[in-house]
């Protein structure tokens, strides 16, 4: 047995557990040869920091993994659907599509995640099942898990038929927006140079943090504004600047 099989089998699982993760593979027509992987994607890190015996089973590699899944599966998608596009426009809609933005409503709503993700105790009494960080983190340790179980065609559709609603929404407009890459363009078309985003605070227990950050466009800040995570609070600051800039609904 190798390292990886030691960690799937760390955490044994009983009845109750194999049905959850059944009801959950079924619910989104998946089929997983090995639960144990599943079960791994769907354990937040707050269980195991709670939990010394399971101190290395948390979906935080899985994260990882199913992050350059889901964006290499995107990326495909985007450069044969959109032939006549250039570049910026593909990463345009793969920032917005594979965001914490999009990922958390579909983790919610369609994938049902916030039924089946494990958290430590201090987490669920902050109301971390409904948290868009750890939603959309658990999207892609899935995505992650899938790959390893069953390989990247099989990823790579799971993930096209995630994505594809969403890209398509952007396509119409009916997306939501992200705001990091209208400001980035925006201002590197005026001054050749990116916005700069600073943290600065961050307040609260580790299982409930708020960060607070700014962005500079030269010598003009904007911000602070909060967000539950610091992408969520950078988001919320580059909206914040395009708003007083009267770019919101620019296009490239």
């Amino acid at each position: 047995m190798n390292l990886r099989d030691k960690i799937y089998e760390s955490r044994k699982l009983d009845s109750q557990r194999k049905k959850e993760l059944e009801a959950f593979a079924s619910h989104n027509d998946l089929h997983f040869h090995n639960l144990n992987i599943l079960d791994l994607a769907l354990h937040h890190r707050s269980f195991s920091n709670e939990n010394e015996e399971h101190h290395r089973y948390n979906n935080e590699r899985l994260e990882f993994l199913g992050d350059s899944v889901l964006g290499l599966a995107t990326a495909d998608f985007l450069y044969e659907d959109m032939m006549d596009n250039p570049e910026g426009d593909l990463a345009r809609i793969k920032a917005n599509v594979v965001s914490e933005n999009s990922l958390a409503p579909i983790a919610r709503n369609i994938m049902q995640i916030d039924r089946y993700i494990v958290l430590g105790k201090g987490e669920e009494m902050s109301g971390g099942r409904q948290k868009n960080a750890i939603l959309a983190d658990a999207v892609e340790a899935v995505i992650g898990a899938l790959y390893l179980d069953s390989g990247f065609e099989k990823a790579r559709d799971f993930v096209l038929r995630l994505i594809v609603p969403e890209i398509r929404k952007v396509q119409d407009d009916k997306g939501n927006k992200d705001y990091k890459t209208i400001l980035q363009e925006y201002y590197q078309k005026k001054h050749r140079e990116c916005p700069v985003y600073e943290l600065v605070n961050k307040t609260g227990p580790d299982h409930d943090r708020t960060f607070m950050v700014s962005v500079h466009l030269g010598a003009v800040c904007y911000g602070p504004e909060s967000g539950k995570s610091k992408k969520k609070a950078e988001q919320n600051a580059a909206r914040a600047a395009c708003l007083a800039l009267g770019i919101e609904n620019e296009k490239k």
